[in-house]
């Protein structure tokens, strides 16, 4: 998960990298279940919004579960914007 601290740590505050680095089980808990969806662009995801990565997993889960799966994954793909719609 290097990507997380060379990528994001010019553009996060202190407060949400003490966050991040305090609670970094949870945050590659749901880093790995959006790859193991097959969310190719996992990592931009995370960049942009990495504050929901803070969220508990059943709840983050539960946020892309309530979709048709397939489907859900080819639009993330497409467009990761719609992750602000969930």
């Amino acid at each position: 998960m290097n990507f997380i601290e060379e990528d994001i740590s010019s553009i996060i505050s202190d407060e949400i990298r003490t966050d991040l680095e305090n609670n970094s089980d949870l945050v590659k808990a749901n880093l790995e279940y959006l790859r193991e969806l097959g969310i190719e662009n996992y990592q931009d995801i995370f960049k942009t919004y990495y504050p929901m990565f803070l969220m508990d997993t059943s709840n983050f889960q539960e946020i892309f579960s309530k979709y048709e799966i397939t489907d859900l994954i080819d639009k993330i793909n497409k467009n990761m914007a719609i992750i602000e719609h969930l």
